[in-house]
């Protein structure tokens, strides 16, 4: 008997799961057909107003990159490492190191 239940709680979990599935992509082919106004600015959310990371001390949005990234080299990242570690102050000194 018990074993009933649970392959008709399971089964109305799964129903339940699927309909979710389909109404969730129905809902995105939706959205993606439909013209939207944020496709001309990714900093504009939903109410069309700047988030205000993206807004300097005046209010007025920045035209700068966010994230500026360089290439380094794994032994240039290693050296970095290194020195940041041996210039931690909670390091601390192995017994084997100090012979």
């Amino acid at each position: 008997m018990l074993h009933l239940i649970y392959i008709f709680a399971f089964t109305i979990i799964a129903f339940l799961t699927i309909s979710n599935l389909i109404r969730s992509l129905i809902t995105v082919s939706m959205d993606s057909q439909r013209p939207s106004s944020r496709g001309k600015s990714n900093m504009y959310g939903s109410r069309g107003v700047p988030h205000p990371e993206l807004l300097d001390d005046r209010g007025v949005p920045i035209n700068e990159p966010l994230l500026v990234m360089r290439s380094v080299s794994v032994e240039d990242a290693r050296q970095q490492l290194d020195a940041l570690y041996k210039a931690s102050p909670s390091q601390t000194i192995d017994i084997d190191e100090e012979k």
